[in-house]
């Protein structure tokens, strides 16, 4: 696990200083090593987290005649199939590092070298015989990679912050961005709230020469997949055969691992399978709010851990330790969003910090087996809500900011962006197979956008930021195919939902942990939003400088003044202040990292 960095300059000369500076901003990414590569008007850097060949995996890799130069982010899975295959070819590789198949890939297959490599990976591939860069990142956005347009070419990076040192142009709002993150939770698809910077989406390439892109294609995608009319039996029989295949490539790793525990169906069971294949007690981390209204889901998790003898450890924040953390994470998502299970994420991952590089997280396991409620909502509900929103077929309609708020609160130019807040949802649903069902189609739609631009952030970044690895192996596109292939009645029947995964675990986790009824991972923003905070927020947060193009000040008063008085507006008033926070950090400031616990109104005091 890594951070990378870069710039394709039309004409100018590559600026050294700059670069570095870029590639300090992703120190926390990879704290253990660190490197530069310069060639007229290209340069790219890389920091780096050592995981596998700890002492000889230094980056920018080369090959042997200096041709290709490459910085990779993440893990080759199957690495050690393709070195065989390509030491037989004749390829001869100078590391034992994972990301150096890449290079000989390369070679080997040309632009099919892609679909070769299994793994969760960002990566840049320099060509210097063919004045040639290849920006490529995983099939399901596991590993983030973001692109700028700057006047004499582009940039590219891990994460947006340190793309600031290498950006010419002022950093200004995108207003579809921005509206996306209110209405969506998280702004989606290339679009992000920087203007001129954007993503390269999960499964997709970008060619760039003479510092323009050239070219974009995808080179995966779920589209691709049909149903397959199994029974339980059968589908289980496969699924034994690739999570064998699965666990075992995911594990490899010349250092330590845990898992982060919730007791819930995913991390349950591949605490299961982390144990059986591993052979020794894993390390589980586990996090939970006692005294609040939310069901402590610390007993489900320590009678696992006890089931399991793993080396078990609680972490029990308190109201100060998630809002002081609050800074941080936003600093650490880097683009908005706001997942607020990123804060109790965020506070596991330093736990997990402590003792480890690499943790396993369950992330994946509702979007391809179906385990979200929305995912069973009945056909009549859907067709009211699709008549509300003509194509989308009654999924995801209803944007965060709805009834009286939005005009309420929201100033012309961010009123006019939300209007069309929900479109890449929309578009999304339409370009499905007719042949899919609605399930198929709901999960599609969270594929593209819920898992990579929300969920995966938190798994990403909460954990980078503290030098942990996450590793997620329900999200293997193989895994992800084959979940989405399934008939919907293996996956849903009536109320009960992940069907097929709960029923397959039956033989690995007790039926009670399996069934129990979907928690999810909640946080309890509104009881801590308590009236001292309310009230000194009142001070500062309506006529803030980062608001006022955006907000009516008097709507964010009247905001705040139901969450004092009715309890209610929590979610959306939270979401101001991540914004607030995130400008503060990312717009008037250059990407500093906070402490780690930080009261977030003297940030926005600052």
């Amino acid at each position: 696990m890594c951070g990378i960095a870069g710039l394709f300059n039309c004409n100018l000369p590559a600026d050294e200083l700059r670069l570095d500076q870029a590639v300090a901003k992703l120190t926390h990414r990879g704290p253990d090593d660190r490197g530069i590569f310069l060639d007229g008007r290209f340069g790219m850097g890389h920091t780096r987290l050592s995981i596998i060949d700890l002492a000889g995996g230094h980056q920018p890799l080369f090959s042997e005649d200096r041709r290709l130069a490459l910085i990779a982010n993440g893990e080759i899975y199957n690495f050690i199939e393709l070195r065989s295959e390509l030491t037989a070819a004749g390829f001869r590789f100078q590391t034992q590092s994972d990301s150096e198949v890449i290079l000989h890939a390369y070679l080997a297959f040309g632009e099919g070298f892609l679909e070769r490599i299994q793994g969760m990976f960002a990566f840049a591939l320099y060509d210097a015989l063919e004045g040639r860069l290849i920006l490529a990142r995983d099939r399901l956005g596991i590993k983030p990679l973001f692109l700028a347009r700057r006047p004499d070419g582009i940039a590219f990076a891990s994460e947006i912050k340190a793309l600031l040192p290498l950006l010419d142009q002022p950093r200004e709002i995108d207003p579809q961005g921005l509206a996306q993150y209110f209405q969506n939770q998280f702004s989606t698809g290339a679009t992000t709230v920087l203007r001129g910077v954007e993503r390269v989406l999960p499964g997709e390439a970008v060619v760039v020469e003479a510092g323009k892109t050239t070219r974009r294609f995808r080179y995966w995608s779920p589209l691709a997949v049909r149903t397959e009319e199994l029974d339980f039996d059968e589908a289980a029989a496969r699924f034994d055969a690739l999570m064998e295949r699965v666990m075992v490539e995911h594990m490899r790793s010349d250092v330590p691992f845990g898992l982060f525990l919730s007791g819930g169906v995913d991390s349950s069971l591949l605490l299961a399978l982390l144990t059986r294949y591993s052979g020794e007690p894993i390390r589980t981390f586990s996090v939970g709010f006692p005294g609040t209204s939310l069901t402590d889901e610390l007993p489900l998790a320590e009678g696992l851990a006890r089931r399991f003898r793993s080396r078990h450890r609680e972490i029990r924040p308190g109201p100060q330790d998630i809002l002081h953390s609050l800074p941080l994470t936003v600093w650490a998502a880097d683009d908005l969003m706001r997942d607020n299970a990123s804060l109790p994420t965020s506070l596991l991952a330093r736990a997990a910090g402590e003792e480890l590089k690499v943790v396993f997280s369950g992330e994946g396991g509702d979007e391809v087996f179906a385990g979200y409620g929305r995912y069973r909502t009945s056909p009549l509900e859907r067709l009211f809500k699709s008549l509300l929103a003509p194509g989308s077929g009654g999924f995801r309609t209803r944007g965060s900011f709805r009834g009286r708020w939005p005009k309420t609160l929201f100033g012309p130019a961010l009123l006019a962006a939300a209007q069309s807040a929900r479109r890449p949802v929309q578009e999304s649903w339409r370009e499905t197979p007719r042949e899919w069902s609605d399930l198929q189609r709901m999960q599609y739609v969270d594929l593209c956008h819920a898992l990579p631009d929300n969920l995966l952030v938190k798994a990403d970044r909460m954990l980078m930021a503290w030098g942990v690895e996450g590793r997620v192996p329900f999200l293997d596109h193989r895994v992800v195919e084959f979940g989405l292939s399934l008939p919907d009645r293996l996956k849903i029947e009536g109320r009960q939902g992940k069907l097929f995964l709960k029923r397959w675990g039956e033989r690995l986790v007790p039926a009670e942990q399996l069934y129990a009824r979907k928690r999810g991972f909640h946080v309890p923003l509104g009881e801590w939003l308590d009236e001292p905070f309310l009230e000194r927020l009142n001070w500062i947060l309506p006529e803030h400088p980062a608001l006022t193009p955006w907000f009516k000040p008097a709507g964010i008063r009247a905001l705040i003044a139901r969450c004092r008085d009715e309890r209610q507006g929590s979610a959306m008033l939270w979401a101001i202040i991540q914004f607030a926070i995130w400008h503060r950090l990312f717009i008037s400031g250059n990407g500093e990292r906070p402490e780690a616990l930080t009261d977030p109104l003297e940030i926005l005091q600052r």
